[in-house]
């Protein structure tokens, strides 16, 4: 192609985890089996908290809302995915793109914030465990979660509104399986500082300070479980947050790997590979996580299959 720049590329190419023709259909099923474990994974976590009234606590309030956030985060990306590689093309439209990228960025935040209020909700419940009701009343788990979905949409609307006044380079390739803001970012012609310091800013304002209230909230309860004197009263204690942490861990660790892993090594195609662990990875173990750690929640998924079966 001619050296130049367009401000609104007609598509993107989507050159996707692998460029061998071989391995294709591999790839294909593997994610197509993965998106469907997510999915019903997560959605059967949905329904056994909504339709048993025992788990109609704040946990599990935050708990659905995370299947929810997971099964919309995944959505953005494999389908898609799928998609290309069953009609054998790698274009995505300009308007596709942005989209994926405001809906990635908003169910990735989602998921952050959602964590971070089911920290402050596990460190209320030890440390303060007489007054649990009082404090995270329908009110206060209402506005947790409206809080999330606002700074999320206002943090991925900003970083969508900032693409558009960029303009693009020819080479539209983009070596990832779907439109990630830095790849992007990376084919433009004008001038990204501004975006760049959007970046920063915003990973540093809604990424740091989640990850703080969490750190903050588990020392509170560690502190807290280790001036029980019982041993059986100390494992009732960590057991009921362990599923949240094994997540947290999970979410963090898979996505400050890929960011150290994007850091040190310069080839893209590497980063996009690792980059599967936080965007079907990670959802597709959380039902797993809380319903192999969680009895309630066992019970609850056995209550749904048998009602389905006397159906």
């Amino acid at each position: 192609m001619e050296p130049g720049n367009q401000t609104r590329p007609l598509a993107f190419i989507l050159l996707g985890l692998s460029q061998e023709a071989e391995i294709q259909p591999l790839i294909f099923w593997v994610f197509l089996s993965m998106y469907l474990i997510t999915f019903i994974g997560n959605l059967f976590i949905i329904l056994a908290i909504i339709s048993d009234p025992h788990l109609h606590t704040p946990m599990y309030f935050f708990l659905s809302n995370l299947s929810f956030a997971d099964i919309c985060f995944t959505s953005t990306t494999v389908p898609k995915m799928l998609l290309n590689m069953q009609m054998q093309s790698k274009a995505i439209s300009y308007g596709e793109c942005l989209t994926q990228m405001y809906f990635f960025m908003i169910f990735g935040g989602l998921d952050n914030f959602l964590l971070t209020a089911m920290a402050y909700d596990r460190f209320v419940a030890i440390c303060h465990p007489l007054h649990y009701m009082v404090i995270m009343n329908p009110k206060l788990c209402g506005l947790l979660l409206l809080v999330s979905w606002f700074l999320s949409i206002f943090d991925s609307l900003l970083h969508c509104l900032m693409v558009l006044r960029l303009s693009f380079c020819m080479n539209l390739e983009i070596p990832h399986f779907f439109c990630e803001l830095n790849q992007v970012l990376r084919l433009a012609c004008s001038d990204t500082f501004l975006n760049d310091v959007v970046i920063y800013f915003s990973a540093g304002l809604l990424g740091i300070i989640p990850l703080t209230g969490i750190l903050f909230s588990y020392s509170k309860i560690v502190s807290s479980v280790l001036r029980i004197s019982s041993a059986s009263g100390k494992y009732k204690a960590f057991s009921t947050c362990g599923s949240h942490l094994a997540v947290v861990s999970l979410f963090y660790g898979t996505g400050l790997g890929v960011y150290l892993s994007s850091a040190a090594v310069e080839n893209s195609r590497d980063s996009a590979i690792a980059s599967v662990m936080y965007t079907v990875v990670t959802p597709m173990l959380n039902p797993f996580i809380y319903s192999l750690r969680n009895k309630d929640i066992k019970q609850a998924i056995m209550k749904l299959f048998q009602e389905k079966h006397s159906l």
